[in-house]
């Protein structure tokens, strides 16, 4: 079994360099809804038996540009996880600021974000069951955060992944095998 894992187009969005905790919750709404630039992917040639897109609009437009006459498979399953800020504040705060409090209370479970690391685990843990079960060479286009905890969780159910780093750009693929 072979799993071609994606991510999706880059987005059509500039974020504000600085933001109030309001106005970076508010980009992260906008981020989920823009529509995505128009480039060329390289993919691995292969008959995908099915193509697995998130619930987010950029996946599927991402999806439709790579695979086009194809019938996609939605699942919020591969959602990227969910980014808001990491406290209130009038006070407008760098975006890296934003991005990294944010990205840490996931990785402590805080309440404070929609999800958290465990629940995500759980997630990415779901959709390779699904996945295994159905045993069928199969396209997953997905999200940069997630890529990391869904690759983690496919290496622990017995896939071997190759090129496996820490930033994946836009269009770039990760192989996972199983035999």
């Amino acid at each position: 079994m072979k799993v071609v894992i994606i991510r999706h187009a880059e987005v059509d969005l500039t974020w504000s360099k600085r933001s109030t905790s309001e106005e970076f919750d508010a980009e992260c709404r906008m981020y989920d809804e823009a529509p995505i630039k128009k480039n060329e992917y390289e993919i691995p040639q292969m008959e995908f038996q099915k193509i697995y897109i998130s619930a987010l609009p950029r996946t599927r437009a991402t999806a439709e540009s790579l695979f086009p006459d194809r019938k996609f498979t939605s699942t919020k399953l591969i959602n990227e996880v969910p980014l808001g800020s990491s406290f209130d504040s009038k006070k407008k705060r760098p975006l890296w600021f934003w991005n990294v409090s944010g990205r840490l209370q996931w990785f402590i479970n805080s309440p404070r974000q929609q999800e958290g690391k465990n629940e995500t685990r759980k997630r990415a843990r779901r959709f390779i069951k699904a996945i295994v079960n159905a045993d069928e060479d199969c396209a997953v286009v997905s999200h940069g955060f997630f890529m990391h905890t869904l690759i983690q969780e496919l290496k622990k159910s017995g896939f071997k992944v190759d090129n496996n780093h820490s930033k994946f750009k836009n269009g770039e693929c990760v192989i996972a095998t199983k035999n």
